[in-house]
């Protein structure tokens, strides 16, 4: 799915959304507002119907007023007409009586018990009935202006259903002349006139009639629900109560007399009560209000709510309607929109694709100056610049695969075998070199750990590892390391950490060089100049040997002329011939060749060793040596030999530099953990930039010189674990420091 239609899409729900809200909400708000217009509308119908109920009453009281006073004079007609003692009356008296004062019946009543009894009426059927219902017990209305006589009415007697219908009117009259109560009674044939004067309920018909949503107007007698009511009912009445009372006015039909009663009580307490509720399977709305004026009454009104639904649905309807055609409209919009939003995304994307194939010459033509333009700008600059940074990654990795070529053909065909070994132990990456050195293939060696080192030299190995972990440069090294065939070969050990991008050492790279051939060479080397050294000798010590000689002669002529054994002479002689031993042993043990073996020894002891030996050349070049050799034991770990062939080098240098003869000073100190030598003479000194050549094979300035002697005596000082190092100053003199360190007995072996 694209990002137009994902963005349509997204701005279509969200509209959608605010939609179904808008529905929702306005559905919330039209019921609120309905409910309340509709309960604003029931209220003031329910004060329009007070209103009428009024006006009624008020007509209705005139006319009980019309109608009592006609009753009171058709009473007092009646008593001024009949017998004074009720035993006179006869029926006949009753009827003619009843015709001429123009009531519908006239009875007699007299005291029975707790009632009264009607003695005789002008409706046989009433006569001998007693009844205690009758309004006799201060429930009627007396009149107490004339003392003479006693006047009331009782209630007018109305229909349930049309209340404003008079049934009948009754009236009760007596004197202190007649010993009986006079009973007129009007029916409705009888009132047809002062029922013309009242107001019917016909009002509430006519109020039904143009409001069809009106489904019935009902009056609740608020008495009823009091205890201290006129009539004594409870404040509480049972539904079968509520049933069977009769109703101001107004019909009952949609009744629910339990709910009705709970709500009458809150309407009677002051609440306006509306209820939503269905009768007869019939959704509808009830009002209780009440009504004090001109007595506290609850006025019941019933609504079909049907209409209101129905309102709330063609609402609902046209909301929806608009909704979906404000959605459509949005769709098509945000669809349009996203494709013009999307087209400067569109030609990025291009661009983005044409860069991910690494074409970057072509540019996005730039229009507009929203952020999407300086999107544009950036991608454009990006590719310009990724155009250039790619030229140099292409050079470069062209380098780099130069170089890689060269490092491995540097490294396969170089003579040094190279390994790397983890921090484990287990060997990671191997050489051709090391392969041929080792005899181990490639598969047998990475991934392995192999016995390189020799059982004796595994401490000193991890020594060197800890040290070279710890971040200190180790210097190459010569040692010996073991073949797969079990062969010990001397070999010379540079090793150098491999470190990953954090600086953390993951790696250890060891190039190792196989040392057998330039031993060799080295040793043919110390022979050669050896070798020189004896023929240059020679002459010093064929010197050395014939002034014994000659002495040796001539005590032997002295005692052949005087025939006699002089025992002095003899020890002379003897002394002589000590010193040629000495001479020719120092001789042959300087030329001799002799295995290397090393052993302790006292460096003063072997520098008069040599001293000697060169003392008579020392005498023939007039120098003389100066030794200042200290108390102290200088013992050290060494191949006597070769350190005499070291200071038979230096000395002759000496001696060589002073053809006018001089002084060679000659020290020995001891240190905290070596011996320092110290061998200066007083010649002609050697320049800087010929010090810096000492030491390079075949370099002299003598006519009969190797060039070998300074580089033989460094390396046989530096097998020695020790330093070689000279100083001088031309017209001055040089000096040859040589350190070695001091045998310990614990190191004796190393």
């Amino acid at each position: 799915m694209s990002v137009k239609i994902k963005l349509s899409l997204m701005i279509s729900l969200i509209v959608f959304v605010l939609l179904l809200l808008n529905v929702i909400l306005n559905e919330y708000s039209t019921g609120v507002n309905l409910r309340s217009d509709v309960e604003r509308n029931m209220t003031t119908i329910t004060h329009q119907i007070a209103a009428d109920v009024k006006q009624n009453t008020s007509e209705n009281e005139f006319v009980q007023t019309v109608l009592a006073d006609n009753l009171k004079m058709a009473s007092y007609s009646a008593s001024e007409q009949l017998p004074h003692q009720i035993s006179e009356i006869t029926s006949k008296q009753l009827a003619l009586v009843a015709s001429r004062i123009g009531v519908s019946r006239l009875s007699v009543m007299k005291k029975s018990g707790t009632g009264y009894m009607i003695a005789m009426s002008t409706e046989p059927s009433e006569t001998g009935k007693i009844s205690a219902t009758w309004p006799l017990r201060n429930l009627v209305v007396r009149d107490e202006t004339d003392k003479d006589y006693q006047f009331w009415t009782s209630p007018s007697e109305r229909s349930v259903t049309e209340t404003s219908v008079l049934l009948g009117q009754e009236s009760f009259y007596t004197d202190n002349k007649i010993n009986y109560i006079i009973r007129c009674y009007m029916d409705s044939s009888a009132l047809i006139d002062y029922q013309k004067m009242a107001h019917t309920t016909a009002f509430l018909d006519d109020m039904k009639a143009s409001n069809p949503t009106i489904l019935e107007i009902t009056g609740f007698n608020p008495g009823l629900y009091r205890s201290n009511s006129v009539v004594n009912i409870p404040s509480i009445i049972s539904s079968k109560e509520l049933a069977d009372l009769p109703i101001p006015f107004g019909t009952y039909d949609y009744g629910s007399v339990d709910e009705d009663v709970n709500s009458v009580q809150e309407a009677w307490r002051g609440k306006r009560v509306f209820r939503y509720t269905t009768v007869h399977h019939r959704e509808v709305i009830k009002s209780f209000i009440l009504i004090r004026d001109p007595k506290p009454y609850v006025v019941g009104l019933v609504l079909d709510k049907k209409p209101l639904m129905r309102l709330m649905d063609e609402q609902r309807t046209n909301q929806l309607y608009i909704s979906a055609a404000l959605l459509f409209i949005v769709i098509i919009c945000s669809y349009w929109l996203s494709h013009i939003l999307l087209r400067p995304v569109r030609m990025i994307l291009w661009k983005v694709n044409e860069l991910s194939f690494g074409r970057f010459d072509s540019s996005i033509v730039v229009r507009r100056k929203d952020e999407l333009g300086q999107l544009a700008q950036r991608v454009n600059a990006m590719s310009k610049n990724l155009g250039i940074y790619m030229t140099k990654l292409k050079m470069a990795f062209e380098e780099n695969r130069s170089m890689k070529e060269y490092l491995e053909s540097f490294i396969n065909h170089t003579t040094d075998a190279i390994h790397v070994v983890g921090l484990d132990g287990r060997i990671m990456q191997v050489n051709r070199a090391f392969e041929q050195l080792f005899g181990y293939t490639t598969e047998e060696a990475v991934g392995n750990v192999l016995p390189l080192v020799p059982e004796h030299l595994r401490d000193e190995e991890q020594q060197t590892m800890e040290l070279l972990k710890s971040g200190k440069p180790l210097p190459a090294r010569e040692t010996t390391r073991l073949t797969k065939n079990g062969e010990w070969i001397a070999v010379s050990v540079t090793t150098s950490p491999i470190r990953d991008k954090l600086g953390s050492i993951h790696a250890i790279a060891s190039i190792t060089r196989d040392m057998t051939s330039r031993n060799k060479m080295d040793e043919l080397l110390r022979r050669s100049e050896k070798l020189t050294t004896v023929g240059q000798l020679a002459a010093g010590v064929a010197h050395e040997i014939r002034n014994p000689l000659t002495t040796l002669r001539g005590f032997l002529q002295l005692q052949l002329q005087t025939s006699k054994l002089n025992t002095r002479h003899v020890d002379l002689m003897l002394s002589e011939l000590d010193r040629i031993n000495l001479i020719v042993g120092e001789f042959l043990i300087l030329a001799k060749p002799q295995a290397t073996r090393f052993e302790v020894k006292d460096i003063r002891f072997t520098l008069g060793d040599v001293i000697s030996l060169l003392d008579s050349q020392a005498h023939l070049c007039n120098v003389v040596f100066a030794t200042d050799f200290g108390q102290e034991e200088c013992r050290i770990s060494c191949e006597e030999n070769q350190l005499k062939q070291v200071f038979i080098n230096v000395l002759k240098n000496a001696m060589e530099a002073m053809p006018q003869g001089g002084q060679i000073t000659i020290q020995v100190h001891r240190q905290e953990r070596q011996i320092c030598i110290s061998i200066a003479d007083e010649g002609i000194g050697i320049s800087e930039e010929k010090i810096a050549k000492l030491g390079d094979p075949f370099y002299t300035d003598k006519d009969a010189g190797t060039g070998l002697g300074i580089m033989v005596s460094q390396r046989i000082i530096q097998s020695h674990q020790g330093t070689f190092e000279i100083k001088s100053k031309v017209g001055e003199g040089t000096t040859v420091l040589i350190t070695i360190p001091l045998y310990r007995a614990d190191n004796s072996e190393s």
